[in-house]
């Protein structure tokens, strides 16, 4: 009989613990339920009133002193005489640029980072990026930019933004020195991107096919070679080359372009809209001005006269300018080259006039506000760096960033501000 009791007792003490550790379960949960069961949301898709579709062109090339691999930084912030730990009196490190990002110089390979750029993007109205990729050869920074590329893709996905490679063929030169080594090397490259990237459904396509760019050409300059190169991968992408290069890609007996981008030189853009490419398509570009470092920075003299930036007038102009033209697709140029002073990023000379003006003309609900948001939960994601709690709780945020629930994110936010 004590026996029995005894068993009984212990029964209920542990049905006893056991709704007290659920209630005491549930209450954390209703406290913070970020700790404990974290919210995976999908991305959506922002409303914009605008249809024309923004792509923001995309540098993958920068590395700080951790993530180069040599415990230097990477040269696109010190070009040939800059040593970004030199510090000047208002703590910014000394960069190869004449434009300061708002976060200070960074690795392209920083999650973080990422996060901060594309959802940046994705609150301005921007559909995606065009990645500036340099290819598969073991050379130069190459592996580094290939690295980082593959981690930008990832990151973007989970925005929820689309994507597209800007080939860079110049990378078939140095060591390659016979048209045979290039192409060789070119269509290692082309089948790489074929497994890597033109299967993904984020990456960008035109009637069923993937579109690729090239920044040129500029080393393979016969049509018959471009036919084999592009040959070489079961679907045959959308071909767009620079503005006035599709005849090193393309002529009558080998059709090889869909047309060509835009970019930032000395002409007009008036009579660069004039033009009609080989394949009949222009891709529309606008970029907030240029400036670029290279004389400052010892890497050879100006590639072209300073266009001031006019405190974003001149971008604004530009898009106008495009809408004009009925354009289905812009170039944004660019998100990030600081060396050529053309970035839309965020820094410390013009704040976030560039992407407000985006946010205009998308036409977006969103404003400066919501920017300005993204960046506190970006330095927040530093701040807590090496606290997981606080660091589960921004992981929610994200989610309900993504997925457009800024109200949410913002009530995880606001708490964490110091």
């Amino acid at each position: 009989m004590y026996a029995s009791m005894t068993r009984i007792k212990l029964i209920v003490l542990l049905l006893f613990a056991t709704f007290t550790q659920a209630c005491s379960k549930n209450d954390v949960k209703d406290s913070n339920p970020t700790d404990d069961d974290l919210q995976v949301l999908d991305a959506k898709d922002v409303q914009k009133t605008n249809p024309m579709e923004l792509w923001a062109h995309y540098m993958p090339w920068f590395e700080d002193k951790a993530s180069s691999g040599t415990g230097n930084w990477g040269m696109h912030w010190t070009m040939a005489n800059r040593n970004p730990d030199l510090l000047n009196a208002d703590g910014k490190r000394q960069i190869a640029a004449h434009y300061y990002p708002l976060i200070g110089p960074y690795a392209s390979n920083d999650r973080d980072v990422l996060e901060y750029h594309f959802l940046l993007m994705k609150y301005a109205g921007i559909d995606g990026i065009w990645i500036d990729w340099y290819g598969t050869r073991d050379l130069h920074d190459y592996p580094l930019n290939l690295r980082n590329t593959e981690i930008i893709v990832d990151v973007i996905k989970k925005v929820g933004l689309k994507y597209a490679i800007v080939y860079e063929d110049q990378t078939l030169r140095d060591d390659l020195s016979t048209d045979g080594q290039r192409m060789t090397q070119a269509i290692a490259d082309m089948r790489y991107m074929q497994s890597h990237f033109f299967n993904d459904d984020a990456y960008f396509r035109q009637d069923g096919k993937p579109v690729l760019l090239t920044f040129g050409p500029q080393i393979l300059t016969s049509p018959s070679t471009w036919s084999m190169v592009l040959g070489s991968i079961p679907v045959k992408p959308v071909f767009y080359t620079l503005y006035h290069h599709s005849e090193r890609a393309h002529n009558e007996a080998h059709p090889n372009t869909a047309g060509e981008f835009l970019w930032v030189d000395a002409t007009s853009m008036e009579d660069k809209y004039a033009h009609r490419p080989a394949g009949g398509t222009l891709l529309g570009g606008a970029y907030p001005g240029f400036h670029d470092y290279y004389r400052e920075g010892g890497w050879g003299d100006q590639v072209l006269s300073p266009i001031a930036h006019e405190q974003g007038h001149l971008f604004d102009q530009l898009l106008t300018m495009a809408a004009a033209k009925n354009m289905a697709h812009l170039q944004l140029i660019t998100w990030n080259d600081f060396g050529e002073g053309t970035m839309i990023e965020p820094t410390e000379e013009f704040g976030f006039t560039f992407l407000e003006t985006l946010q205009r003309f998308s036409g977006v609900s969103y404003d400066q506000k919501t920017l300005e948001n993204i960046w506190q939960y970006y330095k927040l994601k530093k701040t807590y760096a090496q606290d997981p709690v606080k660091q589960r709780q921004l992981l929610q945020a994200f989610y309900y960033y993504i997925a457009l629930q800024e109200d949410k994110a913002m009530a995880i936010i606001n708490p964490l501000k110091k």
